[in-house]
């Protein structure tokens, strides 16, 4: 206001200030990644201020996390006097570049618009805050974690604009019994829980000095005193020769819908919660606006733009003020953590936009992952586990860091294998944490049994343990990895998957070809129809619908192709036959593929017992599926960049998942594990393969395994 209390000073205002609380950004940022995409719609949000509280501040309109709408579940803000909610809109761009381009004065003026109809309707009298509508445009950069944004309090524009006579606080404006009373009927609005948030009010004065205060919905009733009345507002500026903002949309009111041209005004501030008839301001506006003004269809202009001004240097080194929006940066508050987890994310999330809106984040993130290996294939695995957003792995190896594993297996540093070299498992477990610090890794240090390796008596005891920790492993996971280096050291994993019908993938490697497959269904798989295949939170595979299919009908195992029982492979061998020597590219490939073909069957409605499929298939809805075709098993070759898909049915002589030999383990348990392991024949009279072998005159020596796709190195 111009200096002097006269009369015919223009009327002039302290626009509204606002602060956004960080716990909004990270909520717009949920929503951003998992509701909206790339929808732009303008979404409704509530602000949050009060009346002034300090003599040299003044107070926000605050915007919060709860000032988003309330989702199914969630408990929705209290109302409190230092929470007076106004309505806003929000609207967030995709790019900068729409952001920038956004028409503020065509926003500012549908947000007026709805304003004045407020005012017209008798809306705004039943609901005071609409006077205060503000409008919030964003941009979020979720890569770099900058918030680009800029706020507007449309008000309307009285033509000409208000003047104003005696300004002052409320303590010389009113009587000292006028003040005392209005002070205590504030106190006790603002004390009471219908409404303390209730930002516009009248005030009327009885012949004694008594104040009351009332709603603006009861205007008819005091219509015939309004030169007696007082038109208060919560104001939320401190300073003294300035209303706040909201004054600007009341004055219209008052004058459009109430038709008065004299209006004595209130500021309401406050001091230590209390009504301060020294910081409040009485004042008087006179108001001759044209008379096109208190009709409906008059359109008011509107301004409202909060400022935010910047010192530039102009090509001439001369500094230049310059309106901006404003950016806030949160990576540098954000928990390392969350940060990283939300980083993490941010790829899968944007897949659900448009590539793949029917990606199952919650089933991934759910999964528990047990890797039986922890080699090359193993440190592979387990890192494009976390690129699709699987948290929980679980690693098991008994080997150690030898100084040749660094540079081919990812999760170890030369550093790991010094002084003997620390145990692959728990040195992969904490490099994953180090990776991903969000990651639930696990490391157990444990040698698996394996057919053809015979243990003395002492150490049976040793086995039976190592038997049993495998089994609750298994069985407290949901996905299998077998990448271990040995045949047979996939045996007793694949009958436990087999036995519990749990999802289990092989990787395996030659020199220069590779082999991924997943296994079937296990023999007794019908006898658990009921039951999930994976943890209670993964629901969406769905178990009865196959429930139909023979046993006849499932897939193979690792090993149905065999008609041999898994034996000693490292035993008199050099050491380029102990080791499967490989391509350095091929592990990557296969590790990849290996993963992938999990999360194709995660999302598959079958689940584990989902038909084979094969590249040129024209299996009926195959082409449904949202990641593609579902193979059983993926052989590729890098001399030739070849890679075919096969399908291989269960065999009723497999030494692993065959009825016979899972029906022998249910009933004698790990005395059965025992005799496998030290009898090397005793699997293949078990099935009967030794007697297919002799009615078909088969030779030993020509199913010798060398030269065939292994498994990881023996040194991983």
């Amino acid at each position: 206001m111009t200096e002097g209390d006269g009369s015919g000073s223009i009327l002039t205002f302290a626009l509204f200030q606002s602060s956004v609380d960080e716990g909004f950004w990270h909520r717009l940022s949920s929503l951003k990644l998992n509701q909206w995409g790339t929808n732009e719609s303008p979404v409704s949000i509530t602000g949050f201020y009060a009346p002034c509280k300090h003599r040299q501040v003044s107070s926000y309109l605050t915007l919060l996390s709860e000032s988003f709408p309330v989702e199914k579940g969630e408990q929705a803000f209290v109302r409190n006097r230092n929470r007076c909610a106004v309505p806003g809109i929000l609207y967030n761009t995709n790019t900068i570049e729409g952001f920038r381009a956004l028409d503020r004065q065509s926003l500012l003026k549908a947000e007026a618009e709805k304003i004045w109809n407020d005012i017209h309707s008798g809306a705004a009298e039943k609901d005071s805050a609409l006077l205060s509508r503000f409008l919030l445009a964003t941009f979020a950069d979720l890569k770099k974690w900058n918030f680009h944004y800029w706020f507007a309090f449309p008000a309307l524009m009285l033509d000409p604009p208000a003047t104003v006579v005696n300004l002052n606080p409320a303590s010389k404006w009113l009587t000292p019994e006028e003040a005392e009373s209005l002070s205590a009927a504030c106190n006790e609005w603002r004390n009471s829980s219908i409404t303390a948030d209730v930002p516009f009010f009248l005030v009327s004065f009885a012949p004694n000095s008594q104040a009351t205060i009332k709603h603006l919905s009861d205007w008819e009733a005091y219509q015939h005193e309004s030169d007696k009345l007082l038109f208060g507002f919560y104001d939320p500026c401190h300073l003294p020769k300035n209303p706040g903002w909201p004054l600007r949309n009341f004055l219209a009111l008052i004058y459009s819908r109430w038709q008065l041209s004299t209006v004595r005004f209130f500021c309401y501030r406050e001091s230590c919660g209390f009504a301060d008839m020294d910081l409040s301001l009485v004042g008087e506006a006179i108001i001759s606006a044209q008379q096109g003004w208190r009709s409906p269809q008059y359109k008011p202009n509107a301004t409202g733009f909060e400022s935010y001004i910047v010192l530039e240097v102009n090509s001439e080194s001369k500094a230049e003020k310059k309106k901006k929006s404003r950016c806030i940066n949160l990576e540098k508050s954000m928990d390392p953590i969350r940060l990283a987890t939300s980083a993490a994310d941010l790829n899968l999330k944007l897949m659900t936009w448009r590539a793949l809106p029917s990606l199952k984040l919650d089933v991934l993130s759910a999964t528990k992952c047990l890797l039986l290996g922890a080699g090359t294939l193993g440190c592979q695995v387990a890192r494009t586990l976390l690129g699709w957003g699987i948290r929980k792995i679980t690693l098991v190896d008994n080997g150690r860091v030898a100084m040749s594993n660094p540079v081919r297996q990812s999760l170890y540093t030369f550093d790991d294998s010094l002084n003997g070299g620390g145990y692959k498992a728990t040195v992969a477990a904490g490099g994953l944490k180090r990776i991903f610090p969000a990651v639930e890794a696990e490391g157990i240090v444990m040698a698996i049994p394996m057919p053809g390796h015979p243990v003395s008596p002492k150490e049976e005891s040793g086995v039976l343990q190592d038997c049993k920790q495998l089994h609750d492993l298994i069985d407290s996971h949901d996905v299998v990895f077998l990448l271990t280096d040995t045949r047979e050291s996939r045996w007793l994993p694949t009958l436990l998957c087999a036995n519990t019908n749990k999802i289990a993938i092989t990787a395996a490697l030659g020199f220069d070809s590779f082999l991924v497959m997943r296994h079937g269904a296990g023999p007794f798989s019908s006898d658990h129809d009921d039951t999930d295949v994976l943890s209670s939170k993964i629901s969406n595979l769905s178990l009865s619908a196959v429930s139909h299919r023979s046993r006849e009908q499932r897939l193979g195992c690792y090993f149905c192709n065999d008609v041999v029982a898994p034996v000693d492979s490292t035993a008199n061998r050099t050491l380029d036959q102990q080791c499967t020597v490989t391509r350095p590219g091929l592990s990557a490939i296969a590790s990849a593929l290996a993963v992938e073909l999990l999360v194709n069957l995660l999302h598959h409605p079958h689940g584990i017992y989902a038909e084979g499929e094969i590249a040129s298939s024209n299996v009926t809805g195959s082409s449904e599926q949202p990641l593609g075709i579902l193979p059983h098993q993926i052989r590729g070759s890098i001399s030739q960049f070849s890679q075919m898909t096969l399908v291989g049915r269960s065999s009723n002589t497999c030494t692993a998942c065959c009825c016979t030999v899972v029906s022998e383990y249910r009933e004698r348990g790990m005395e059965f594990v025992l005799e496998a392991v030290n009898h090397p024949t005793y699997l293949e009279d078990l099935t009967g393969l030794t007697e297919l072998k002799k009615s078909t005159n088969f030779m030993v020596s020509g199913w010798d395994s060398e030269g065939e796709i292994e498994g990881d190195d023996v040194d991983n």
